[in-house]
């Protein structure tokens, strides 16, 4: 499982094909292709068994960039197998993700990023509205992204909600819609709702409060992530519930509130409060596993990621609420003919449940969730959204043992952790500001 999640990569070095390519099977009619390419395509959309269409045309491969959470071989082989276009997975860090997308749009042809970015990202020009007519399933996305509820019921939207950032006003916008248009800025990937990951049986008693994460009890023994506009999101939760600062949106400081995070944040560090501050999932995973770290900022798979070592670890529900984010993917404004067909293709292959389903084994919620559940068993399905006991044994798509039977997921149903969302992740409108505080910290 270690090449799903984000890795620092050398995108010189890191291109690398996952699987031999061959080419799409539905892009029928774009513009420019011939007749007798035509006549090819009705034959094939006729289903005449055996007809080479598919293998007689130019190979086409997608460079796909993102972070590694969710660039996994077996889904570029299975896309292959059931398209035959290639996946070409570009992996690298978040930041360098976004830097991307400003300075080298051609570079890339889908882009799988977060929604939290969308506020400097779209400004750029560089990213095309993604025509919701050509998604087959976008009635289907979840309410969670589009309308900000679950089960009926509005839930926490400081930060980015990706409601806010999901529709553009046009084609070629640069502006976000606050009500649904046909243009939208990213098709969802992946979600998921964050807290923080402690070792209970290092800890010993009951933690119910983002407080902890700055309890002197902890000194030297906790940790924070290190990408400025999450980490101080992390800090703010805790601060907030120690009752040192009500904020006005988390999401979204005031130099004021953010002066006075950072003051906070840098006394902790001095007072010796932090063990470490990680940008690495692995690393995130060996503080933990070592017990040189008990309670920090840790995603739901790393928490697994230690579970599948035999030792003690929790994703602790918190009664202030879960940091969320959500990922989707993007297509550059460059993109044009058979490739932005397969691009399309791409997205809607995505969401038809294969792909679905083997993140959602991961611990990650997908974008259409109905489609991911004719993908799994019902005892997988009632764990990861249900939050009901496992009646069999949990495993990875790998085959690897996540949880042994009767386990509940932590945080327990899908409803109960998206229902208990206090915050996104944002870029706020002071955000060269707070970097630049946030390095301090850091420095200190």
């Amino acid at each position: 499982m270690t090449e799903r999640y984000e890795h620092p990569s050398d995108p010189s070095t890191s291109e690398t094909p996952a699987s031999a390519a061959t080419t799409e099977s539905s892009l029928g009619a774009s513009k420019g292709m011939s007749r007798r390419t035509l006549l090819k395509g009705a034959v094939a959309a006729a289903g005449i068994a055996g007809f080479p269409y598919v293998h007689a045309q130019e190979k086409i491969t997608l460079r796909y960039l993102g972070t590694a959470v969710n660039q996994s071989s077996d889904i570029a082989k299975k896309f292959q197998e059931d398209t035959g276009i290639q996946i070409q997975y570009i992996p690298v860090t978040t930041d360098d993700v976004a830097k991307r997308i400003i300075t080298q749009p051609n570079s890339f042809d889908i882009v799988d990023t977060e929604y939290f970015s969308l506020k400097k990202l779209i400004p750029a020009g560089t990213l095309a509205g993604m025509d919701a007519r050509k998604i087959k399933l976008a009635d289907k996305i979840t309410p969670v992204l589009t309308r900000g509820e679950v089960d009926g019921k509005k839930i926490g939207d400081q930060g980015t909600a990706p409601k806010k950032v999901m529709f553009l006003t046009g084609a070629h916008s640069t502006e976000f819609s606050a009500t649904p248009t046909e243009w939208m800025t990213l098709i969802p990937t992946t979600y998921n709702a964050d807290t923080l990951g402690i070792r209970p049986d290092l800890i010993k008693r009951p933690i119910t409060s983002w407080a902890e994460l700055l309890n002197p009890e902890f000194k030297g023994r906790a940790a924070l992530l290190n990408i400025p506009a999450i980490g101080i999101m992390d800090s703010a939760m805790a601060i907030e519930a120690m009752g040192h600062v009500k904020y006005g949106d988390k999401g979204n400081m005031t130099k004021a509130e953010i002066d006075q995070t950072i003051k906070i944040l840098i006394e902790a560090k001095r007072a010796g409060q932090f063990r470490a501050f990680w940008k690495d999932f692995n690393e995130s995973v060996n503080l933990m596993a070592s017990g040189e770290v008990v309670i920090q900022s840790m995603w739901s798979p790393a928490v697994t990621k230690v579970r599948t070592m035999g030792i003690a670890c929790k994703f602790q529900p918190l009664k202030e609420g879960y940091r969320s984010w959500a990922s989707g993917f993007g297509l550059p404004r460059s993109l044009q003919g058979r490739k932005l067909d397969a691009a399309y293709e791409f997205i809607n292959w995505f969401q038809d449940g294969w792909a679905g389903a083997y993140l959602m084994r991961q611990g990650y919620y997908a974008g259409v969730l109905e489609t991911a559940k004719t993908h799994m068993q019902p005892y997988e399905w009632d764990y990861w959204i249900e939050g009901k006991p496992a009646a069999q044994d949990i495993k990875a798509p790998d085959g690897q043992l996540l949880e042994k039977v009767g386990t509940v997921r932590d945080g327990g149903s899908y409803n109960q952790r998206m229902g208990a969302i206090a915050c996104w992740n944002a870029v706020m409108d002071e955000n060269i500001y707070m970097v630049q505080k946030w390095n301090e910290f850091i420095a200190a």
